[in-house]
């Protein structure tokens, strides 16, 4: 049968309410509440638009770069069917 020590035993292992108040306190400064989780989502997501952005960049930064080669190719040949040397 369960008596008064076996009870104090019990109580020792359980938390007081000044335990889960401190627990309570600390959780709001350590765990991320849903509104943190929504910032941060929301900072992922315009990295995901800004690298997008960078990448479409990066591809129109390859075919200008194709034009001025293919322009500079054009200029070399008009260059030496007129008899002009290109100088660097």
């Amino acid at each position: 049968m369960i008596d008064d020590k076996d009870i104090q035993k019990i109580k020792k292992g359980l938390a007081t309410k000044e335990d889960l108040e401190k627990f309570s306190n600390r959780a709001f400064e350590v765990f991320a509440t849903k509104e943190d989780i929504r910032e941060v989502k929301e900072d992922i997501n315009g990295l995901r638009e800004s690298v997008q952005a960078l990448e479409g960049l990066r591809q129109e930064f390859v075919i200008i770069m194709a034009k001025v080669d293919r322009h500079e190719q054009w200029l070399h040949q008009i260059a030496d069917k007129l008899g002009i040397k290109l100088e660097y």
